[in-house]
């Protein structure tokens, strides 16, 4: 029977030898054997798999689902019927966001008066509920309650400067990307360290390795979080990630 290394399923579909490995790590997709040194070998079956996996990530659902999917427990037209819920209260939210910000413009001209009760209609206190109820899942009341804590703790100014900081490490590394430098280089791996550090007072305890490799995987795998490390430097969500698995597999 023929089986394909890691390098050869990665360059025949395009899935990078990183994700291959951390599919396999959560029981996605296991090779069909592993050889000297850690050589994975795949076979037909495998990739038959990998195929349906990519399909269903494609379609939108996560790597849970996906999983719940293909062992059975879950049937397909059932996770793309949540899916499809999903879209159509996200399709609702955006008309409602979009008829407010007309009304907002045409207020702005004099043209309407807005109430206060409609001026935040549509806004993201969903997509807030949403990541916080994932937070919770990964990494469990305790982390999420003491961030929330640490944050109401800042001063108005300190809470206004994150996101400034957060795209001030971002910018940073997609310098030292555009320069040619790796996510283990020392330079990209100085500026790791201070988002660490960073993300250790947001949360308001310090990140365990596995909690830390556990949030570059979801930069990667969640596109709201991909498409906003896109609009600094396509790539960026991919390149922060290994350099935080190098960093946390260095020093945590």
């Amino acid at each position: 029977m023929r089986t394909w290394t890691t390098a050869e399923v990665a360059k025949l579909t395009g899935v990078t030898s990183r994700t291959l490995r951390h599919y396999d790590a959560i029981g996605l997709l296991a090779p069909a054997a592993t050889g000297h040194g850690g050589l994975r070998r795949y076979g037909e079956r495998e990739l038959l798999r990998l195929q349906r996996i990519l399909l269903l990530k494609r379609l939108g659902l996560r790597l849970d689902t996906i999983a719940e999917v293909l062992e059975g427990d879950l049937a397909e037209t059932e996770a793309l019927r949540r899916h499809a819920d999903q879209i159509a209260e996200e399709r609702g939210r955006l008309e409602r966001l979009a008829a407010t910000v007309e009304a907002t413009i045409r207020q702005l001209e004099g043209e309407q008066t807005m109430t206060p009760e409609t001026w935040f209609d549509g806004l993201d206190a969903g997509k807030r509920a949403e990541y916080e109820a994932e937070a919770r899942r990964r990494w469990g009341d305790e982390v999420v309650d003491a961030g929330d804590a640490a944050v109401k703790a800042m001063s108005d100014e300190e809470r206004r400067a994150i996101p400034a900081k957060f795209e001030e490490i971002h910018r940073r590394l997609a310098a030292l990307r555009a320069e040619g430098l790796g996510p283990g280089s020392a330079e990209a791996q100085e500026v790791v360290a201070g988002h660490y550090a960073f993300i250790a007072s947001v949360w308001g305890s310090v990140p365990t390795a596995e909690a830390y490799k556990g949030l570059g995987e979801l930069y990667t795998e969640d596109p709201a979080f991909t498409a906003t490390f896109d609009e600094v430097a396509r790539g960026l969500a991919g390149f922060l990630r290994e350099a935080m698995d190098h960093y946390a597999d260095a020093n945590l």
